[in-house]
């Protein structure tokens, strides 16, 4: 079992259907990542570099795509929640648009095989 799996294994619902629905879409977007770890966080890698990882807070769900620069490409589309540079905090009941989200992941990954 990998990182990312045991770490949503443990999640308690809904936080742990939010944070699959992020992993899966990144899966089917970089279907070569695999698990492993982002500054010691449970993450996908793509090519050595991690891609993205989720983890729940107290108050809210953390999404680190692990670049500014990728963040920065769907900044604006992201208004109503809270950023900061290179993190997007969600909830269950209010995830990140699909399509943004893709968006985003399709940025990491085009930044990652630069």
């Amino acid at each position: 079992m990998g990182e990312v799996t045991a770490y949503v294994e443990s999640l308690p619902e809904p936080a742990r259907a939010a944070v699959e629905r992020v992993y899966a879409r990144a899966r089917a977007i970089v279907p070569e990542a695999t698990e492993g770890l982002g500054y010691g966080m449970p993450a996908l890698v793509h090519r050595g570099k991690p891609l993205v990882s989720v983890m729940v807070a107290r108050a809210h769900i953390g999404l680190y795509p692990f670049s500014p620069r990728a963040l920065d490409t769907v900044r604006e589309e992201l208004a109503g929640f809270s950023l900061s540079k290179g993190t997007v905090r969600f909830s269950a009941q209010a995830p990140v648009p699909d399509e943004v989200l893709d968006r985003l992941l399709q940025a990491r990954r085009a930044e990652i095989e630069g």
